[in-house]
Parts: C-alpha cells; sequence; structure tokens
C-alpha cells in the first residue's frame, strides 16, 4: 500500500490550521501549541511552528496508511483514529508529561474537552483521506478470482 502523500501533506496542514483556528476560538491564544514546544526545545517560535505543522502532517500521513483497516463508515474513520489518538498520545502522555495530569485535569477542568474539539476539528480534512488514503485506491482490481 502506498500512501497519497500530497493528499496526507494537504490534509495535515488544513487540519493543522483548523486545530489551531480552534484553539483560538475556544482559548483566545494563537498558536500555543507551538509556542509550547518552541519552550520546551529551546528554540524560536518559528522552530515551535514547524514541529507543530510536521506533526500534524505526520499524524495524516499515519492516519492514510490505517484508513482503510479502521473499521466504520469513511466519514467516522478519522473521528476514531483521532480520539484514540488524542486520548492515548494527548491526555494519557503528552499532557502528564507536561505535569498537567491525566487528560490535562490538573491544569483546567475543560482541557479534555478543548483538546478532543481541537483534535475533532483537525480530523475533518482526514476525510479527504478516508477509503482514498492510497496512490492506487479507486482503481478496480481486474485480478481474477479463483472460487
Amino acid at each position: 500500500m502506498r500512501v497519497d502523500l500530497t493528499k496526507a501533506v494537504l490534509a495535515g496542514v488544513a487540519g493543522t490550521v483548523l486545530f489551531d483556528l480552534t484553539g483560538l476560538a475556544l482559548t483566545g491564544a494563537w498558536w500555543d501549541i507551538p509556542g509550547l514546544l518552541a519552550a520546551k526545545l529551546g528554540l524560536g517560535l518559528s522552530a515551535g511552528v514547524a514541529a507543530h505543522y510536521a506533526n500534524g502532517v505526520i499524524l495524516a500521513t499515519i492516519f492514510a496508511a490505517l484508513a482503510d483497516s479502521i473499521p466504520g463508515p469513511r466519514i467516522g474513520r478519522p473521528f476514531l483514529f483521532i480520539t484514540v489518538q488524542t486520548v492515548v498520545g494527548v491526555w494519557l502522555f503528552m499532557l502528564p508529561l507536561l505535569d498537567m495530569g491525566f487528560a490535562g485535569l490538573g491544569a483546567n477542568s475543560m482541557l479534555p474537552i478543548i483538546t478532543l474539539a481541537r483534535h475533532y476539528a483537525y480530523a475533518v480534512p482526514l476525510i479527504l483521506l478516508a477509503g482514498h488514503a492510497t496512490a492506487n485506491s479507486g482503481i478496480a482490481d481486474t485480478t481474477p478470482s479463483r472460487a
């Protein structure tokens, strides 16, 4: 299976923009995650933005590779994928690592809802990849079946 990298990159960038816009709407902060990454990496904001958007592209590429194997309707697959990613990657790993506790509850009781809403916004462009994730998708299998 080959991933259509052009679609994955576009979906990852578009999803990350939606993630950032949702964050702005919910928290009033623009590029809070890139700022946090910049501080943790000891680099400037531009490096934090680059890391943030690279992460978005990497997640979209992983989704594109897995999309056809994720159960459920095509439109639901990105949301299932991103829910698992948010719970495992953000709630159980990243936020505790940042001393915010499970799901960020040690920092703000609304943080689990905010992080999930932001990630669901990110998932919307991934719908374009679900079921069409591979470079060869849409091409009918003309291999004769052996009955």
